[in-house]
């Protein structure tokens, strides 16, 4: 599988750290609790034993325990850093697709919500499922079209999530369905209406992040029509998280 690079940026743009700190041929990122996309390096190219060791000291000084992203066609990257004791973490799978295939179907009136700022009921459902505060304020950072997404089941509060626009790609994070809610066709209700919205800023485009491990969040983008058209890994060291 070949990753288009416009995906890694749609996620720096969608989904920002505080700040990006150039480091030899590293991007390095402050995420601020912020978790592991906000707080990882990436590399451009090759890097030395030397530039890796000084990254890794860069990230211990803004707090943060060393940690890289590795995308496509960095084994040799992945190599040196397996080497150096780092462990993988958290596969993801890059799901996409046109983003026509999820607007063929009207949403049942008040099923679902798009707006900003984020209610007081998003967040608490966000809270719920550990997107907490730090998390939360990646959202508010987002420099691009941007919205806040609800659903609702039975009348009632059924899932939270969020949706940003950045170079014709709508990106969606932080998807969560309350868990009695859950089995009742609300992710993709949330994701149909992450579609409109995204066509409405002329976005052509819907995808979304999903670790490897979640099968059942998989299975529903894989149920949509979505394509799996990249993936990443993370490597760290367990010991200094």
């Amino acid at each position: 599988m070949s990753t288009d690079p416009r995906f890694y940026e749609v996620v720096d743009v969608t989904w920002p750290a505080a700040r990006k700190i150039a480091c030899g041929p590293f991007t390095l990122r402050e995420g601020q609790g912020g978790g592991s996309r906000v707080s990882c390096g990436s590399l451009l190219g090759a890097a030395t034993e030397a530039q890796i060791a000084t990254a890794e000291a860069e990230m211990r000084a803004l707090g943060q325990s060393p940690k890289f992203m590795i995308r496509d066609g960095q084994n040799a990257f992945d190599a040196q850093l397996a080497d150096r004791g780092y462990a993988v973490l958290d596969p993801v799978n890059i799901w996409a697709c046109p983003i026509e295939k999820l607007t063929d179907v009207a949403i049942p009136r008040v099923t679902t919500f798009a707006v900003w700022e984020p209610l007081q009921i998003c967040r608490e459902i966000w809270e719920s499922g550990g997107i907490g505060a730090a998390r939360q304020a990646v959202m508010e950072r987002a420099d691009c079209p941007k919205v806040a997404l609800l659903g609702r089941y039975n009348d009632k509060p059924a899932g939270a999530g969020f949706c940003g626009v950045h170079d014709g790609i709508a990106m969606v994070h932080a998807l969560e369905i309350l868990p009695h809610q859950r089995r009742q066709g609300m992710g993709a209700w949330m994701m149909r209406q992450a579609a409109f919205w995204g066509a409405d800023q002329g976005a052509t485009t819907l995808s979304v992040i999903c670790t490897k491990g979640n099968d059942s969040a998989n299975g529903l983008y894989a149920s949509l029509g979505m394509d799996c058209v990249g993936e990443y890994h993370y490597r760290h060291k367990p010991e200094e998280e």
